[in-house]
């Protein structure tokens, strides 16, 4: 398997492109809704088939198979699949913008509630601002607002087996930060 060693240093410096999702999605029910769905209540196990959409809070998934499983302790990890399988989620405020929208699209996306852990398996894309990563397997570690991506992980790899990643600019020449939407001020009643 080809590594991203000599992109690896670069991607530090991708902090805006980083999966940070807001910490009021944690506290928010999953809903779910599908053509078809079945239960093992046994196994804590839910098949969901059919134009499959699920949301909690600005986290939103759109597949043709979800299968969610819930742990002991009550986590959620859910395995979609499609062709292709997308997700979209906001961040949490930076400085004085609004929260960026992460969107990212694969043909399996893992997510991994306990571990606040999103994967992105086969065809992998993930977009935040105008950034723009691409590649076989792209990891999400919302906690850290860390992620990493790499040619293969039990998949073919791109055509020339490379990752691609494309960066904007932060600062525009007249010093705006390009995708800013500063933040509104609360109505006070």
């Amino acid at each position: 398997m080809k590594t991203l060693a000599g992109v690896g240093s670069a991607l530090v410096l991708l902090a805006a492109l980083t999966a940070h999702a807001e910490k009021a999605d944690k506290e928010k029910p999953t809903n779910i809704e599908s053509n078809r769905m079945s239960s093992d209540d046994a196994r804590r196990l839910s098949i969901f088939e059919g134009n499959v959409v699920l949301t909690k809070g600005t986290q939103e998934v759109h597949a043709d198979r979800i299968v969610v499983r819930v742990d002991a302790d009550g986590f959620q990890f859910a395995t979609a699949t499609g062709k292709p399988v997308t997700f979209r989620q906001k961040g949490d405020p930076k400085g004085n913008c609004e929260g960026a929208w992460t969107d990212g699209e694969a043909l399996r996306i893992e997510i991994d509630d306990r571990n606040g852990q999103v994967e992105l398996f086969e065809k992998a894309r993930v977009t935040r601002d105008k950034d723009v990563v691409v590649g076989e397997y792209i990891f999400l570690d919302q906690r850290s607002e860390f992620f990493t991506v790499s040619t293969a992980k039990g998949a073919a790899p791109l055509p020339d087996g490379r990752v691609r990643a494309q960066i904007q600019p932060k600062v525009a020449p007249d010093g705006v930060t390009p995708g800013c939407t500063p933040l509104k001020p609360s109505a006070k009643k």
